[in-house]
């Protein structure tokens, strides 16, 4: 099979390797887009190494299962999260997932948005739920009127996060976002507080536009999908003027290490701050996952969850290195680059 690897400065090769085999737990699907993140130009930059494949976003048809795989067969229409960082990653004709990262799609989802998915809907599932201790859609519906901001909200990571925070009936939303903004607002409920604050009007009208749509409450809960460029000082900011409250302000983050967050106001006003690893469903948070794949696959059946805008990149594998010269460039607002891998050069269509 044809498979693409990173290098740290982001070349990309194709070669030929051996189709790879799932161990029990784990399936072989045949590859017809995968998707790209951020993490696939920054961890082989970072990291350095021999050269890899760095894709995680599966979308496909099920070629072959382990022994203990109970929920797939072979043929089923289907996405998934690869294992960040080990082998058979979805750039290749054939990659292998775990079956509990693996989730069916419907007839009605193309593979593109189906590629758009895995490693940025589960990001957002676990920011909100795991880290920020929000209530899940299906929790006992109690007082909702819970501000949230959602820092990158026309990104990937922050558009699932507000799909799902509307499932959650949490509102008011403030979304920070800039020249992709247009592509947030149609989902926004304006009735119960949500807005969008254009993040190219500056910091100082950044801030203050959070503070004016969290109606004078206590700020207590920030999603910030970007975690660089000055959000994480902005945030911090809107925690310094915060209105007194019993409850420690939470933000997590999606990048990076512990951000300076802290208000200027003393120790007892410290903030609790986390960063979110999406990688956690594949180790201690393996049922959260499992879950909410499937809670994912219900919403696209019904029609209240949707993919990320895909931008198909020309040439299969070929495209790789260019999106990822892309990404690392800032050039990607409010799509996701996608690679059909029949597109390839060598590779044998059908």
């Amino acid at each position: 099979m044809k498979e693409a690897l990173v290098a740290k400065d982001l070349t990309v090769q194709i070669i030929d390797s051996p189709i790879p085999e799932p161990n029990d737990d784990q399936v072989l699907i045949k590859v017809v887009v995968s998707g790209s993140n951020p993490k696939d130009w920054k961890y082989p930059a970072l990291r350095g190494g021999e050269p890899s494949n760095a894709g995680d976003d599966i979308a496909g048809y099920v070629e072959k299962v382990g022994l203990k795989v109970f929920e797939f067969k072979p043929g089923d229409r289907v996405a998934a999260f690869h294992e960040m960082m080990t082998a058979h990653g979805s750039y290749a004709e054939y990659a292998i997932a775990w079956q509990h990262t693996t989730f069916h799609i419907p007839q009605e989802t193309s593979f593109e948005e189906a590629a758009t998915l895995p490693l940025a809907a589960m990001t957002a599932a676990v920011g909100l739920y795991q880290r920020l201790g929000l209530p899940e859609p299906w929790s006992p519906l109690t007082n909702r009127n819970i501000p949230l901001v959602i820092y990158g909200a026309s990104s990937a990571v922050g558009f699932y996060a507000l799909q799902f925070a509307i499932r959650s009936e949490i509102h008011p939303i403030i979304c920070v976002a800039g020249r992709a903004k247009d592509y947030v607002e149609p989902y926004l409920d304006a009735t119960k507080g949500d807005v969008v604050v254009d993040y190219r009007d500056g910091d100082d009208t950044v801030v203050q536009g959070i503070l004016k749509a969290g109606q004078n409450a206590p700020l207590l809960h920030v999603f910030d999908a970007v975690s660089e460029n000055g959000s994480p000082a902005n945030i911090g900011r809107v925690f310094a003027s915060n209105p007194k409250s019993d409850e420690v302000p939470k933000v997590t983050f999606v990048l990076g290490g512990p951000k300076e967050c802290v208000t200027p106001r003393g120790e007892e006003d410290k903030v609790e701050q986390s960063i979110t690893m999406v990688g956690s469903v594949h180790k201690e948070a393996k049922d959260f996952g499992y879950v909410f794949y499937r809670y994912i696959a219900r919403g696209l059946q019904e029609g209240w969850f949707k993919g990320h805008r895909p931008e198909v990149v020309p040439g299969g594998l070929g495209g790789v290195q260019t999106a990822l010269g892309n990404l690392k460039a800032g050039k990607a607002s409010a799509v996701k680059y996608v690679f059909r891998i029949g597109e390839t050069e060598g590779v044998q269509q059908g």
